[in-house]
């Protein structure tokens, strides 16, 4: 089939150039506005400075002030709007600023956000979409670099998703947006400006809410993350071949609902777990993830679930993040673990 010069043309134009998360997510929020007049973004700085992270760069401009607005500084008053909002039939996406601002909206998130539907029987949904940049590894100071997952998780009646590609940034922003529950969109600032090649004018297709994905097969042990600490993931499986380790990575992308089975297909697979999260290991997320491993998997484990998690502490000043973080090397310590723990088993140390 011959290709005229208009054609080659539209072909070059078509290949997909690197993208960063952040434009990705800007072109989700830009799609949804434009497909459905119930959309509206609000938050602070949204508007006329685009966003601390320039998310939200160009939507004021381009669907007006009521599309895309500027709110006071105060993070109750914010969601209370979008619960208003959302019960008169609109699809409000909130952004608050930084994790730890949010602390402040938690009564309406709790009392009404996460209820509500549940409240009227069905009757009242909240298509509530909150975004919220978490997470470290950006040098930010107190209350710039919180891992707020767990309480989020920890309250009944929201979803709670975090993307960690740039595709997933925008198919997960855009099925949270259309979701008629209420949705805690976690977004991990370190991964803001990481590229990947994605083409904006025919997004991939993803997975949606609820379905995780194995982002590398192993057959020695299960990395289960999502997010921020996908990367360190990564790297670790791909460190781990010098020491003749074979890792699978479990990428959740959906904390609430928890895709249980594909990670109890993986660890029934390997034999060996170790989850990875920024959050604090105590009350965080990888306790709830290690204790349904072990019901379902107790008699397919060769050792004990383990957890590479951040420390029991405040979050650090920055200078200290890299001390608190997971990193490659304590990735790869659990896994050492693991192995020293199933040959202790099978040598009767027990």
């Amino acid at each position: 089939m011959s290709t005229t010069t208009a054609d080659a043309g539209r072909t070059a134009t078509a290949v997909p150039k690197p993208a960063s998360m952040a434009q990705a997510l800007n072109r989700a929020l830009r799609d949804a506005l434009a497909e459905d007049p119930a959309v509206h973004v609000l938050g602070e700085d949204v508007g006329t400075l685009g966003g601390v992270f320039r998310i939200t760069d160009g939507l004021t401009a381009e669907f007006g002030e009521t599309r895309c607005t500027d709110t006071p500084l105060a993070e109750a008053g914010i969601l209370g709007t979008a619960v208003g909002m959302a019960m008169y039939g609109l699809r409000p996406v909130v952004e608050m600023q930084f994790d730890a601002f949010a602390y402040p909206s938690f009564e309406q998130l709790v009392s009404h956000v996460s209820r509500m539907r549940n409240r009227t029987r069905g009757g009242l949904p909240m298509p509530i979409t909150v975004r919220v940049p978490y997470g470290g590894g950006i040098g930010g100071v107190e209350h710039h670099s919180d891992s707020s997952e767990a309480y989020y998780v920890a309250t009944p009646g929201l979803h709670v998703v975090t993307p960690a590609t740039v595709a997933d940034a925008y198919g997960l922003l855009r099925a949270a947006i259309a979701s008629d529950d209420p949705v805690i969109f976690m977004e991990p600032k370190r991964l803001y400006w990481g590229k990947d090649t994605w083409d904006p004018e025919a997004p991939a297709e993803v997975p949606g809410i609820g379905e995780a994905v194995v982002r590398r097969s192993g057959s020695s042990a299960t990395l289960v993350t999502y997010g921020p600490s996908l990367p360190v993931c990564m790297a670790a499986a791909e460190a781990a071949r010098e020491e003749g380790w074979d890792l699978e990575v479990v990428d959740l992308r959906s904390l609430v609902p928890f895709d249980e089975e594909t990670v109890i297909a993986s660890v029934r697979r390997t034999g060996r777990a170790v989850i990875v999260h920024e959050a604090a290991g105590f009350g965080g997320p990888g306790g709830e993830i290690a204790a349904r491993v072990t019901e379902r998997c107790f008699h397919y484990l060769e050792a004990p679930v383990l957890r590479v998690t951040g420390f029991d502490v405040p979050y650090p000043p920055p200078m200290l993040e890299k001390h608190h973080l997971p990193g490659v090397d304590r990735v790869l310590d659990a896994v050492a673990r693991l192995q020293w723990e199933s040959e202790w088993v099978e040598g009767g140390g027990r």
